[in-house]
């Protein structure tokens, strides 16, 4: 397996940082972009685990899917 790091924030969290609001379920630092790593085997399988785990019906928003290389 192939490790990879997921760019994702919440979409819904920043519209509400952005009103001066609290989103009812997530903490205001999901307006910003956290990186978060996931094995696979593909890009595209790391996409798929993403998008499960942090679903767009929900406002998340996945900016990138990136390979982590060892030096």
């Amino acid at each position: 397996m192939t490790e990879f790091e997921v760019a994702v924030y919440n979409a819904d969290v920043r519209a509400c940082v952005a009103d001066q609001r609290r989103h009812r379920d997530l903490s205001d630092d999901w307006a910003d972009i956290h990186y978060i790593e996931i094995e696979a085997d593909s890009e595209a399988q790391a996409l798929d685990k993403a998008q499960r785990r942090y679903p767009d019906r929900r406002g998340y928003v996945i900016e990138a899917v990136t390979e982590v290389r060892a030096d």
